[in-house]
């Protein structure tokens, strides 16, 4: 029996209890079964982590098999690059299998079932099947083929195998309960027609089997003793257990169905279909790049096999579903990449540097370190010169007080190299820099030992050395989506949210060490962040890929962005308390700078939201949500602006009342949905209330004339 560890998740703690109940060790074995119509992505890595991390706990054997039961959608290059992903986490299976080479054995068992009276061919259309089959609340009803002849049912059957009808003409069912409370029990398909070509039996079979039936059976031939899956199976069990009982020998091992949770990513899309979509239409460069969450994407934009599998490790394995903030991946990398990649220079929006007091055509060679968190790691000799790149935003002419980089009259220390100090500036004829002139303190040279050396200074700059630099293409990768649920918002489509600025390349330069990089070399560019070196590098052009920041910048965004939400709803409660119209524009127009600045979707929509209720400071805050967000009309719930307008045209507050009727004003005067709040305007035109004011007679007037 395996030993029994401090935290076991459910998963084990079901196979602990397995054995503990008896069932031997040595018949345990798991199965990862990806259907091979897409590359896999980050949320397939959990499952791979989870059956073949058993496996390794338990030595157990784990297959890769392949379900590829569906001739339309499955290709040989969607195997190749599974078995390439699995390998790449550090996996190796015990046996590669497929569900095709079972094909035989499932028809036989499925001719079996209708000799049994369990299975039945059906050749209504899909339409009335569906019509047929009832509702969750309604139970299905007998087809009018349901009762065929085991003769007749063999007859077609045998034809829909040899190809004499057409796709979509006949059906294979299994004759189950058509009142069955889990629809799915209400007869389901086991084999439709397909004329396809499948990329292992060729044209050898016209009948191809559906999931449900082939998945349970094809666990059985393997002899799987836990089959797991995610949780939008679990109404599936019921069936792969029917499905078992028609075939199973007691003197064989008999599958279990487990189910825990899928990962759940946050600013990500997971659906294949979806994934598919971004590659068709060309919206990303190929199942591969480097913004899909694709594990060979992650790969190629730098993420490393065991960062991915600590992530999988930390999120742990659960029965409910829930959220994973995308940062605990990111996290996770960086502590990784912190251990392992050589940090180096890179200058990615470069400015001229002249040292006017270090003599022309002299180079030294100064040591750098290749990694503080590695010993091993050692040195290396980066060249200095009197013309040096430094990033522009490294300087600015007149800095402010807590500028801590260049600047005239102020100094900074070079990284591994000396203290410079900013002199003057060369510009062109648009006002440009083009050229920083400075100086240096000769004896200030990092690590030497003098006084000068010590001397502390407000910031150090990476650099590179103009004459020795090597070229480089640097692409920028970013989150492929802005919104935190891309695809989760009713009538939206996910494309909607995609980030435009997900990809920036530019020409960079990078010290001269890298020119003998290469592909899949990680560096930490310093102070820019960790780069992997791409697979379109060859040996006359080096290209680099952006794989995470230094630190966590839309994490810092989106605290930034919640916390100007709750600074503007405080602002909000002035906006009643201050005693003149400018005092509250001047807060009207703040909260306005701060809601249009905010990108995030559905941070915008769960604030707007959450303020609709009785509190005069929460509706207008949502009025003014509606009036500066970037949102459209379209993109709010109709109820919740009804509701909203409603408690608002009813409020105490004149400004409140005020608020929402300019927002209606901005609508379309011919709308249902406006001419729907006229008769609560026409209620505050004849019966005003104390609050009223001028101004908000004015704005109720020019409504009803429109």
């Amino acid at each position: 029996m395996a030993s029994e560890e401090k935290s076991l998740h459910f998963i084990e703690q079901i196979i602990e209890d397995s054995l503990t109940n008896g069932f031997p060790q040595d018949k345990l074995r798991f199965r990862f079964p990806p259907e091979p119509n897409g590359y896999l992505h980050i949320g397939h890595a959990k499952s791979i982590c989870l059956n073949f991390g058993l496996g390794l706990k338990y030595n157990a054997p784990v297959n890769l098999r392949f379900d590829d039961t569906n001739p339309a959608k499955e290709e040989q290059e969607y195997v190749d690059s599974i078995k390439e992903d699995v390998k790449w986490l550090g996996f190796n299976w015990s046996e590669e299998v497929y569900s095709s080479d079972y094909f035989q054995q499932l028809y036989e068992w499925a001719v079996a079932m209708i000799k049994k009276g369990k299975a039945y061919v059906d050749s209504q259309s899909s339409e009335d099947m569906a019509i047929q089959k009832g509702t969750p609340t309604q139970p299905g009803v007998d087809g009018p083929y349901r009762n065929r002849s085991v003769e007749e049912n063999l007859a077609l059957f045998e034809g829909m195998k040899n190809g004499d009808f057409p796709e979509g003409s006949h059906v294979l069912r299994a004759k189950i309960d058509m009142a069955s409370t889990n629809m799915l029990m209400r007869d389901p398909l086991m084999y439709r027609i397909l004329h396809r070509h499948h990329h292992r039996t060729g044209n050898d079979w016209n009948i191809y089997p559906m999931y449900d039936y082939a998945h349970g059976e094809s666990d059985y031939v393997e002899q799987i003793s836990h089959s797991i899956c995610t949780l939008e199976f679990v109404m599936h069990r019921e069936l792969y257990d029917w499905f078992l009982d028609q075939i199973y020998d007691e003197n064989r091992v008999r599958p279990h169905q487990y189910e825990f949770a899928r990962l759940n990513l946050n600013y990500t899309v997971m659906s294949k279909r979806k994934l598919l979509q971004l590659v068709q239409e060309n919206i990303v460069s190929g199942w591969d790049d480097p913004r899909m969450p694709t594990i060979s994407g992650l790969r190629r934009r730098g993420y490393t096999a065991s960062a991915i599998r600590k992530f999988c490790d930390v999120i742990g394995v659960a029965k409910r579903e829930n959220i994973i903030d995308v940062s605990l991946l990111d996290f996770c990398l960086r502590e990784d990449l912190n251990k392992t990649a050589p940090r180096v220079m890179a200058v990615l929006d470069p400015v001229k540097v002249v040292i006017t007091n270090y003599p022309e055509g002299k180079e030294e060679l100064l040591d750098a370190e290749n990694n503080q968190e590695d010993e091993s790691a050692g040195y290396r000799k980066v060249p200095f010169s009197r013309e040096l790149y430094i990033e522009r935003e490294d300087f600015l002419e007149v800095a402010p007080a807590k500028f801590f980089r260049l600047s005239i009259g102020n100094e900074v220390r070079l990284k591994n190299g000396y203290i410079i100090k900013g002199e003057s500036v060369t510009k062109d004829v648009n006002g440009v820099i083009t050229e920083i002139q400075v100086t240096y303190d000769t004896d200030s040279l990092s690590g030497s030992g003098s006084e000068a050396s010590k001397r502390k200074v407000a910031g150090t700059l990476h650099w590179v050395s103009i004459s020795h630099a090597v070229e480089a293409e640097v692409r920028l990768y970013d989150r492929l989506f802005i919104d935190e649920a891309p695809d989760s918002h009713k009538e939206k489509s996910f494309l909607d949210f995609m980030n435009t600025s997900s990809l920036e390349i530019v020409k960079g330069y990078v010290e001269p060490s890298l020119a003998s990089a290469k592909i899949g070399d990680h560096f930490q560019f310093q102070r820019l962040g960790y780069f992997v070196v791409d697979k379109d590098a060859t040996d006359s052009k080096l290209v680099f890929n952006k794989t995470v920041g230094l630190k966590d910048a839309w994490e810092e965004k989106g605290k930034k962005d919640e916390n100007s939400i709750n600074n503007s709803l405080k602002e909000i409660n002035k906006y009643f308390k201050v005693a003149t119209r400018e005092e509250r524009i001047a807060i009207r127009k703040a909260i306005g700078e701060t809601l249009s600045g905010i990108s995030n979707y559905s941070l915008l929509q769960n604030s707007f939201r959450k303020n609709i209720n009785n509190n005069k400071s929460s509706l207008l805050f949502a009025n003014f949500i509606l009036k500066y967000a970037n949102l459209k009309p379209s993109d709010y719930d109709n109820e919740d602006l009804s509701k909203l307008y409603l408690m608002s045209l009813r409020s105490e507050s004149t400004f409140v009342r005020s608020r929402a009727i300019l927002n209606l004003s901005n609508l379309d005067y011919e709308s249902d949905f406006v001419n729907s709040f006229k008769e609560e305007v026409l209620k505050l035109q004849s019966n005003p209330s104390k609050s009223t004011t001028d101004r908000e007679i004015e704005f109720i007037e020019k409504f009803l004339l429109k």
